[in-house]
């Protein structure tokens, strides 16, 4: 996966509240238990829409993009529109098949 796509995917971020700071130390290690187990459906997906023809198509115009522009010392070339046009094609694989999985 070329370097540009993988800065600009997005990722969830962990957020604490007030609450699970205060937490006792042996609800804590039940809770990373619990973490390690659960997998994010929708990264599941994602690698599976990644791997579909059409987004295999727009991840290799991203990837030689990236290439092209990574070889050269200047210039003012950006792969903006292959970036878009990779995510678009996951993410409409994904969302055919997202909500199928949700209960």
């Amino acid at each position: 996966m070329g370097s540009l796509m993988m800065r600009c995917m997005l990722h969830p971020t962990n957020v604490v509240t007030d609450q699970e700071e205060e937490a006792p130390a042996e609800e804590e290690g039940e809770e990373e238990e619990e973490e390690e187990d659960m997998v994010d459906p929708l990264e599941t997906i994602r690698a599976k829409c990644e791997a579909s023809e059409h987004c295999t198509h727009t991840r290799e115009r991203l990837e030689a993009c990236t290439a092209r522009v990574g070889s050269r010392s200047h210039t003012q070339e950006e792969c903006t529109e292959e970036l878009f046009d990779f995510l678009h094609a996951r993410d409409h694989c994904v969302a055919h098949k997202l909500f199928h999985n949700v209960k």
